[in-house]
């Protein structure tokens, strides 16, 4: 079963930036496509960023230019670099390998004044 750990939200003013990051295990991510989801109480889970193993990445129009999404195959690892937050990217992010039905805890970021 594969397991999914999200770390490195945390409260961040407008036009700051996070560094999220999702450790994988119980598979080898190579091979997957894996991606960044996130969610806001009261609303549908959303698709944020995914990359392919070869690095080829791709980006929902709302963090087109502020996101950047990495991973490191060797390290099973997923990232998330955030810049230019606004008090929309308030939400809870969780990380996802495709074709796995698993989710991790996520990690929350809150932008805020």
């Amino acid at each position: 079963q594969v397991q999914l750990v999200e770390s490195g939200g945390g409260l961040v003013q407008p036009g700051g930036s996070l560094r999220l990051s999702c450790a994988i295990s119980e598979t080898d991510i190579y091979g997957k496509y894996i991606a960044w989801y996130r969610q806001v109480p009261g609303k549908m889970r959303e698709w944020v960023t995914g990359i392919t193993t070869d690095g080829t990445a791709n980006y929902n129009d709302f963090v087109k230019g502020r996101f950047t999404v990495s991973r490191d195959n060797a390290a099973n690892m997923l990232y998330l670099q955030m810049n230019k937050l606004e008090l929309d990217d308030t939400a809870v992010y969780y990380c996802k390998v495709a074709k796995f039905a698993v989710w991790g805890q996520g990690t929350q970021v809150t932008v805020s004044a």
